[in-house]
């Protein structure tokens, strides 16, 4: 069994906002695998799948982003789940928008729901994806919870559609596998391959709401 957790805010508010494309690849996720994630179970919407001969749990944490580590332990003590055992998926404003980044673990890089779950579960050592949404000039907490534009969306939209791809990969294949695969989509701009490699280091980045 698998626990493919996709990171963001509850409420309409936030609907296809920026720091909602966790939410926006498990909703994709679970169109394809025909099912729905709308049980409310340990502080989230669950769903349950098949990949291959697989099982999964898909959910969307309903703590809001900084308490995500919350539904996650929660999640993984009910299911009797290992930290290899979960898939976390995010955005990430160090990434151009539309980027994948796949890694087996590393540090929160000042992504508070990742913090929140390195914190909570006691290891770093579980894979995420994360997807480029662009780091402003200023102005970081209306960026991630802006609304993904028009124009943004076209640019977003075959990253979100690549995220579901390597998810299936991960667990049919593993997370070599999923980083081989994907890791190159969208273009990345010179600064951004140092600024990652930073925040996959032991020590913390930034902070981001």
């Amino acid at each position: 069994m698998k626990l493919i957790i996709g990171l963001g805010n509850p409420g309409s508010e936030y609907a296809q906002t920026r720091h909602n494309i966790g939410f926006m690849v498990i909703d994709a996720l679970a169109g394809e695998l025909d099912t729905e994630v709308k049980k409310n179970q340990h502080k989230a919407l669950v769903g349950q799948g098949v990949i291959g001969r697989e099982k999964v749990i898909l959910a969307k944490p309903q703590t809001y982003m900084n308490l995500s580590g919350q539904s996650v332990a929660s999640l993984m003590s009910w299911y009797k789940l290992n930290p290899q055992d979960i898939l976390v998926i995010t955005d990430d404003m160090d990434l151009t928008p539309g980027r994948l980044r796949i890694r087996g673990n590393g540090s929160a890089g000042g992504q508070k729901g990742l913090k929140s779950i390195i914190e909570l579960i006691g290891t770093q050592d579980f894979a995420r994806i994360r997807v480029g949404i662009g780091r402003p000039a200023h102005g970081a907490v209306n960026h991630v919870l802006g609304k993904i534009s028009g124009q943004e969306a076209e640019t977003i939209a075959p990253a979100l559609t690549a995220a579901v791809a390597a998810v299936k990969i991960w667990v049919l294949e593993g997370v070599n596998s999923a980083m081989n695969k994907y890791n190159k989509v969208g273009k990345e701009k010179p600064e951004e391959k140092a600024r990652t490699e930073n925040k996959e280091a032991p020590g913390e980045g930034s902070e981001m709401s």
